[in-house]
This record gives structure tokens, sequence and C-alpha cells, in this order.
């Protein structure tokens, strides 16, 4: 390898070859937003296409102080091992301000950051919605190539990327804890409504009766709820991060649900779906940036503002007048 930038082909062998520095440098590279990475990156997610698509993915989304991370790191060390190859894509909030990020994950999950079976991934989510970077699936496609056969998504917290994490993959974890007041404080009826499962964490110790009082409260709402998978009965269950107890049992959850999708059919149709809705997603990001980037916008953009905020124009007079100057724009 040379000791430059690496080529499609070196590229494409090191992650195909499980290389991590090579994938590391590869997921830099689709991720980089510079106009000179753009056709390397996505040269590089075409020619691994053929490669991806063989890894259960798993959202994991939950209540704050939850445990996600913790859990995550419990599940993704048995997950090792059992003989599995463990992705982590842990997304973390950017500063709005300064738009750099913590990028911790590693830190959190010190003893799953050891294992080489594991490849943890932190990424800034650069402010976009819901703090899930906009490349996370060519990073997950990436990580499928280089053979990692389950992919662990972290989201940020609730009521912020639930349906974009869930647009990606197969089965969706939405964790909860006991013991904080109101036991189902914080819930929002959209968030239960995408989850393949609920897990109240932290069942361990005098806070074991709680958990599964709440468990019981969990599954009597779920019952008044359209399941996120059709074909799919979605259940509250507990575990204890910490004491590793029911990890084996989410996952033999997880397994027989992915059983049932793939023999009902299901599977194959949420993946194009996912696809297509990974197009127009795409679709709608670079419209954005391309909008905001214009130079008749940007020249124009002060004046309008202040006619709006002068009563000189309604909210959508002024975004039509934007539209139309970047509809008329050479």
């Amino acid at each position: 390898m040379s000791s430059s930038s690496p080529s499609l082909e070196e590229y494409v062998e090191g992650v195909l070859n499980g290389d991590r520095a090579i994938l590391s440098r590869a997921i830099t590279l689709v991720e980089s937003n510079a106009s000179k990475h753009f056709e390397l990156g996505q040269n590089v997610v075409q020619k691994l296409l053929p490669y991806t698509g063989n890894s259960v993915r798993v959202g994991i989304t939950g209540v704050p102080g939850a445990g996600k991370s913790t859990f995550i790191e419990a599940l993704g060390t048995w997950l090792c091992d059992k003989g599995s190859k463990v992705a982590v894509l842990a997304v973390d909030p950017s500063s709005t301000v300064t738009r750099g990020s913590i990028l911790g994950d590693k830190t959190r999950m010190e003893r799953l950051a050891k294992e080489p079976n594991a490849y943890i991934r932190p990424s800034p989510s650069k402010g976009t919605l819901g703090g899930l970077n906009r490349k996370s699936r060519e990073t997950l496609l990436l990580c499928e190539a280089a053979g990692y056969d389950v992919i662990l998504v972290e989201t940020v917290g609730v009521g912020q990327s639930e349906t974009t994490v869930r647009s990606m993959v197969d089965f969706f974890l939405f964790l909860v804890i006991t013991g904080a007041g109101d036991e189902l404080q914080g819930i929002k009826k959209g968030v239960m409504e995408l989850a393949d499962a609920i897990l109240v964490n932290k069942a361990d110790g005098n806070n074991i009766t709680k958990a599964e009082a709440t468990k019981i409260d969990y599954d009597r709402i779920l019952h008044y709820l359209r399941p996120a998978t059709e074909g799919w009965i979605t259940r509250a269950h507990t575990c204890s991060a910490i004491k590793g107890t029911g990890i084996e049992e989410i996952w033999g959850v997880i397994g027989q649900f992915m059983q049932n999708v793939r023999s009902s059919g299901m599977f194959d149709e949420r993946r194009k779906r996912q696809t297509l809705s990974w197009v127009y997603g795409m679709v709608e990001d670079q419209l954005r940036a391309s909008f905001y980037d214009n130079p008749a916008i940007a020249s124009n953009r002060d004046d309008v503002e202040s006619r709006v905020l002068r009563g000189e124009l309604s909210a959508t007079q002024a975004a039509q007048t934007l539209l139309n100057i970047y509809a008329a724009r050479p």
C-alpha cells in the first residue's frame, strides 16, 4: 500500500480483507463533504455493493439515562464471544455552534473496543436532523462489506432520529428504565410504534421487581398499538446490561424476528423500501444544500428576511420569493 491516499482498488481490497485502517479511511472518505472526495467515495461504495446486505441491522434508541452504551457494549461483547463480528455506529450530537462532537463512544465502550472482532465508529451528526449523519448508510454498507455480520446503530436519543434509524435497520429496539418517578415519563406513542421490542434495562438489585412491573405496563400499552412490523407482535422484556442478564434472551428475540421476516418475505420488502428511502433522502439533502449554497439566494436572503420582519411579506410569500429566485438561477 502506498503512503499516499489509497487508490480505488486499494480501498476495495482493504475493506474486503477486513483491514480496519483502510475501512476507517474509506468511511472518512464517504463521510467527507469535500467535492474532491465525492466521486472516489461513491466508486468505492459501488464496487463494494455486491458484498453488502448480509448483516443483521439493529437500531437502538432509549430514554436519557437508559444505558444505551452500556447495553451495546454488553450485547456486542457477548456476540463477539459467540463468534460474530460486530460493528457499532454510534452517532454523537454535534454542537450547533462549533459543529464539533464529543466522539466519546470508544471511551464509553472501552471493553468492546478491545475486542478484535468489534469495530466502533463514532460519527458526528454534523447538524443533521435527529443527529444521524447523512452518510451513515454508506458507513453501514462499508462495514458489511468488511465482514461485520451484526451492525448496531445507536441513536442520539428519544424524539430525534428514530424515524431515520427505522429506515436503516431490520430490528428496532427501544431501551427504557424504571424507578424514575412516572414509569412512562418521556415516552411518546410515536416512538413505541416504531419499536420491534421494548427492553427495560437496569433490572438488577432492588430494581428487579419494579422492572418487571414496568415490563407489564409496557406490554399492556403495546396491546393497543399497531405493531411496527407486519406479522410480528412487539413485546417488552427486561435485562441488566451491567450484570449481563437478559442479553442472550433479547438476542434470541431478535433471532426469532429475523427468522419470521425472512420466511414471510417482509425482510426483502423492507430492505427494498429502505434503499428507495435512502435515494429520496439524498435527493432532499442535495436539494437543500443546493438551495442554501446558491449565490443568488445568499445575496437576496437578508433583504427577504428583513421584509418579513417588517411585515411587508408573509412567510409564504417570502418562501415563494426565494424559490422563484432559486428557480431562475443560471
